[in-house]
């Protein structure tokens, strides 16, 4: 089997070329106008934005930093101006229900016009209503009818005295009323010569008062009627010249809004309501104007929705999108002590504000909203947004709200979220997928070639001036190159992540203008990368000042028996590294058990057991496939205190167990990374370049001696983008990077021995690795055999030995 070639410098890190790039500074570039490397969620934008059927909303995946935000806004901002103003919207008093606010629609623009007609209105009958009262008309009008009322009622008593003059009776009007008394002589009789006159005078007397008295009081029962017939005439009469107040500037609105039925229907209601409220309404005294006050303050409007100014669809991004802040509120205010509201303290939500456009939401703090997600489901599932209290749907206050009719809804919503929670949604979420068919998925990385290289640079341009950063020379083009492949771990990538991209020319444009450069070149790319790591690097300092002291044992040289350098990766936050570990393997007579003691201290992942059984099985597929596996094997991470997962070490646990077994050293100036799968093949792992920089960084403190290096997966040769200094000891032959496709090559590289395949007779060749393997497997069955035999004897003979040879 060929030994792996160690990689050259060229194969850890694929440099950008900046004369290849064709500028000199970035000044020399035009705006990207477009966005690369995110065809897939721009075609869902685009069919999701153009599909009107219901439930095709849109939910944007992608992690966080990746520019979803900005890409979708310019996005649908882009569309929305080639698409139509949505209407107005306006909340009015509902003079039949006066709570359940009724609701116009109106053309886009029209409803601050209805609202400043009505305020005119409303000033205009503020003044006309007294004045129509005031006027010599009306004054001489009303008191016609105060003067008919008199004379109609003075008429009847003037009809009855002249009845009582001509029988000699006076008709003498009282506090107490009217009453009758004799006259003698034109003189009103006392009682006393009342009773001296004949019994036959008296009793005339008192019939024709008897008479004269039913008259009366047929007449007094006559006056009411009267009056009414009077104040219904005056009531008339206010109406007349109320409607004559109103009427004139009702009309010229009238004609404004002929193309609008629900408001000339509003208008009529505010008309009649005038004239029904006429005596308020007309009335000076102080009480009265504050009457008059709260009747105006009916005849305005409210405008819910106002797109005067708007160019074309809404784009509406609610960054708090709480319940009220989504769907509205009604509001209250404090009046004698008690909460009052009526239709004008109606206020819209992000809904009202987006429909007839799109609507932007960050799905995570929608969630994380009580009730938010419920309500924007109920809306969008009924195509109408309802305001409702949340104080008196759950029944907390019980103060009198209103029920404003709902708005009919036409919008887009488009979520932006993290694949996990889009994954969680759909499954648990049984109206999710109804309500968003529609997923565009941001893609984190792309095709690095020339063409992208092009497309990168004028992206960076684009970002530096959006960024107000300084110019970015060819050299520092060249690098924010490089590490956008560095960020996605991939020669053959470029990161997508444009915040991360946008914080590197910033920090660099610092440390640009810190060196008094009037350019931001390779060298200040560099620097502000270093510095992230440095502001991030306390821990690994630490890790690695254990190593140097010999706290942490890690041994860079000489070899050992069963013992390998392993290498892992720690992250923490944004940050990732990588650190080399011990790991050690014992072997003894068993019955075929491995045990795995991360993961019986509880230490240990599913992914990390899964390895270990794979190993355990290719352990036992290649040497014991004709007899039992007879040992008792433990792997163990030493001085790992922490969760260990993954299964990036199966390839060095597999060799640190042959080494047990085998009773071979193993180089310590190597480390290994890899998985393994069951026909001992090595896979492809995560964070090779923070795994190689971590094991180069322990030798580099000790001392390079041209020995060291990692090894490493083939497959993962693409992904490493290594650092300066790793790569100058690659060049140099002081540190080495071997891809290994299979475990045996692994075994030969750690042990110095051939590896060995089986041959025809199906035994390894003698003094291979696998041969010592197996004969020490074999070994270990013939005593497990011989131990199994039935109880030995007193003797020290079986019981079924009698002392014969056979």
């Amino acid at each position: 089997m060929p030994k792996p070639q160690a990689l050259k410098a060229d194969q850890v890190f694929r440099a950008c070329d900046p004369d290849a790039l064709g500028f000199d500074t970035t000044d020399d570039l035009e705006d990207l106008d477009r966005i690369i490397g995110q065809d897939r969620a721009i075609e869902a934008l685009r069919f999701g934005t153009g599909m009107r059927s219901h439930g095709y909303n849109l939910f944007v995946l992608g992690p966080n930093g990746i520019g979803k935000f900005e890409v979708v806004k310019h996005y649908l901002q882009d569309r929305a101006t080639q698409e139509p103003v949505p209407g107005d919207y306006c909340y009015v008093h509902n003079f039949q229900h006066p709570n359940e606010p009724k609701l116009l629609a109106l053309p886009g623009g029209q409803g601050e016009q209805l609202r400043k007609d009505l305020e005119q209105l409303v000033s205009e009958l503020r003044t006309a209503i007294p004045a129509t009262f005031e006027s010599d008309e009306y004054q001489q009008r009303a008191r016609e009818l105060h003067q008919e009322l008199n004379r109609r009622q003075q008429q009847s008593i003037r009809e009855i005295q002249k009845e009582a003059d001509e029988h000699d009776i006076a008709l003498i009007q009282t506090p107490g009323g009217f009453t009758f008394a004799p006259k003698k002589d034109g003189e009103v009789m006392d009682p006393e010569e009342f009773h001296s006159l004949p019994q036959e005078e008296r009793e005339r007397v008192e019939k024709i008062v008897e008479k004269l008295q039913e008259k009366l009081q047929a007449a007094i029962q006559q006056m009411p009627k009267v009056r009414k017939d009077i104040q219904e005439r005056v009531r008339k009469l206010n109406e007349e010249m109320a409607e004559f107040a109103v009427g004139h500037a009702i009309g010229e609105f009238k004609e404004r809004y002929s193309e609008s039925p629900a408001v000339l229907e509003h208008l009529d209601a505010i008309r009649q309501d005038v004239v029904e409220n006429v005596d308020a309404l007309g009335n000076q005294s102080d009480q009265s104007a504050n009457a008059m006050e709260q009747l105006m303050s009916r005849y305005r409007a409210n405008v819910l929705v106002d797109n005067s100014t708007q160019q074309g669809a809404p784009v509406v991004y609610e960054d708090l999108p709480t319940y009220q802040h989504l769907l509205g509120r009604v509001e209250h205010h404090v009046h004698q002590g008690a909460l009052t509201t009526d239709f004008r303290l109606i206020k819209p939500g992000a809904l009202h504000r987006a429909n007839g456009g799109y609507l932007i939401l960050d799905v995570r703090k929608l969630l994380m909203q009580p009730l938010a997600w419920e309500g924007l489901k109920r809306a969008l599932l009924s195509r109408q947004v309802k305001i409702e209290s949340l104080e008196q749907l759950y029944s907390m206050i019980s103060t009198v709200s209103l029920q404003p009719q709902p708005v009919p809804l036409d919008v887009k919503v488009v979520l932006l979220g993290d694949r996990l929670l889009y994954y969680l949604l759909s499954a648990y979420d049984p109206d999710f997928l109804d309500l968003f068919k529609v997923q565009a998925d941001f893609e984190e990385d792309l095709d690095r070639d020339e063409e992208s290289q092009q497309l990168y640079a004028r992206m960076i341009a684009t970002m530096a001036r959006r960024e107000g950063v300084r110019p970015l020379e060819k050299t520092g083009v060249a690098r924010v190159i490089e590490h956008g492949s560095r960020i996605v771990d991939d020669s053959e990538r470029l990161t997508t992540h444009n915040r991360q991209i946008a914080d590197l020319l910033s920090e660099a444009n610092f440390w640009a203008g810190d060196a008094g450069s009037h350019v931001i070149d390779e060298t200040h790319i560099q620097r502000a990368i270093d510095h992230q790591e440095y502001r991030a690097s306390r821990i690994r300092e630490r890790m690695d000042r254990a190593i140097q002291r010999e706290t942490i044992l890690i041994d860079t040289e000489g070899e050992a028996t069963a013992q390998i350098n392993g290498l892992s990766v720690m992250q923490l936050g944004n940050y990732a590294f990588g650190r080399p570990t011990r790991i050690t393997a014992t072997a003894r007579l068993g019955r075929g058990h491995m045990v795995d003691i991360e993961r019986e201290a509880k230490l240990g992942g599913s992914i990390h057991s899964k390895g270990v059984m794979i190993l355990s099985n290719l352990l036992g597929a290649r040497y014991a496939q004709d007899h039992p596996l007879s040992l008792n094997a433990s792997i163990a991470f030493e001085q790992s205190y922490g969760m260990v997962d993954g299964d990036s070490a199966s390839v060095a646990e597999f060799c640190v167990l042959l080494s047990a077994l085998s009773d071979l050293p193993i180089r310590q100036s190597l480390a290994c990374t890899g998985s393994l799968n069951q026909h001992g093949k090595v896979q492809a792992v995560g964070g090779v370049n923070e795994k190689i920089e971590g094991f180069f960084d322990v030798c580099s403190a000790r001392g390079l001696t041209g020995e060291q290096g990692v090894l490493l997966p083939a497959s993962n040769v693409p992904h490493l983008m290594l650092r300066p200094d790793v790569r100058e000891a690659v060049a140099a032959g002081r540190f080495h990077i071997y891809p290994l496709n299979t475990v045996d090559e692994a075994l030969e590289m750690l042990t110095g021995r051939e590896a060995g395949e089986r041959g025809d007779e199906g035994q390894f060749p003698e003094g291979s690795v696998n041969r010592l393997v197996d004969d020490r497997l074999q070994e270990l069955s013939r005593l497990q055999r011989w131990e199994s035999r039935p109880e030995r004897g007193s003797n020290g003979k079986s019981e079924t030995d009698n002392g014969n040879d056979e």
